[in-house]
């Protein structure tokens, strides 16, 4: 039998930093926690188990996940639903939970992309997998370039009405799409909460494109993903590639991305964060934050170790 999991009193006074999300009501923490790897069938449930008990006990209120994180697809989501019963159920009022639809999921014509239909049976099936009454924010995880966006976003408001969700948010999608949906749906009360895009040093799209600069003139929240580029980020390939590493197995990240160029501009960060005494990964978090317009960076982690050094980034 498992022991039972109270969380620490001192959650909220351990060092976490809360913004508010645009002009909303929401505080996000400022380091939020992915389930995108290490949470799936795959991975130990005591791990997973031992990562939320350390994010929660930190002050990290949100948890992100979508609807084919694992592996397998839906596993994060059955882990989180395990953990919920198991664990947090009690604070369920404390938690931030966020989901999407968007990328593939289930075979046949309904399971991808932007359709009324896609979106509101995978929000219906991963309340089941998350054994949850609704999720605090639901992404449409991809701009879908052939469904009209009218159909993808009013089925966000009616999820929104019908009580499956708190918020809605949007994820990868372009500036002008970014601009009407904003419009849309400001317009039937249900307003955009936030943008999910990937930011990080190597890879500065969302300002590049205006998006950052949108999100912060009309009041929408932004959140960071991939902040340390799979991995590249870090000291882990600044002397080749580790066997045991992503790019060894080549699936995220491929060996012939390890330019001269890109190993010359790590080894330069990583000479810059050794002189202000951070490690490349805590310099690259932080300066996601630092960032006009920035809510919060999500973070994924292998073991509580790492965990812990992500999360000095919100004194940075």
């Amino acid at each position: 039998m498992k022991e039972q999991y109270f969380a620490d009193k001192d959650r909220y006074s351990n060092g976490m930093l809360y913004e508010r999300c645009g002009r909303s009501g929401v505080m996000l923490p400022k380091v939020s926690l992915g389930f995108w790897h290490n949470f799936g069938s795959v991975d130990p449930y005591e791990r997973s188990r031992e990562l939320t008990h350390y994010a929660f006990d930190h002050g990290v209120t949100h948890f992100d996940l979508a609807n084919n994180y694992g592996p397998e697809y839906g596993s994060a989501e059955e882990t989180l639903g395990r953990l919920m019963d198991e664990d947090f159920r009690p604070y369920r009022d404390e938690l931030f939970i966020s989901t999407k639809a968007g990328y593939d999921m289930w075979p046949g014509p309904y399971g991808d992309w932007g359709s009324r239909k896609y979106l509101m049976a995978s929000l219906d099936q991963s309340l089941k997998r998350m054994r949850l009454d609704y999720v605090d924010l639901f992404y449409s995880h991809r701009y879908d370039p052939e469904t009209p966006l009218e159909e993808t976003l009013q089925a966000l408001v009616d999820i929104v009405r019908a009580g499956k969700a708190l918020y809605v948010g949007i994820s990868n999608w372009p500036l002008e799409a970014t601009r009407f949906a904003a419009k849309y749906l400001k317009e039937r009360d249900v307003p955009l909460l936030i943008y999910q895009g990937k930011l990080n040093m190597l890879d500065r799209k969302p300002q590049e494109e205006g998006i950052l600069d949108f999100c912060a003139e009309e009041g929408i929240g932004f959140i960071a993903f991939s902040p340390l580029a799979q991995g590249l980020l870090t000291d882990r390939y600044l002397n080749g590639i580790p066997q045991d590493s992503r790019m060894s197995k080549g699936k995220f990240l491929r060996a012939e991305m390890l330019t001269p160029e890109l190993l010359a501009t790590l080894r330069r960060y990583h000479a810059e964060a050794q002189g202000r005494g951070e490690t490349l990964a805590e310099m690259a978090l932080a300066w996601i934050l630092h960032q006009k317009g920035v809510t919060s960076v999500l973070v994924g982690a292998s073991s509580t170790a790492q965990l812990e050094k992500n999360l000095r980034c919100v004194c940075k």
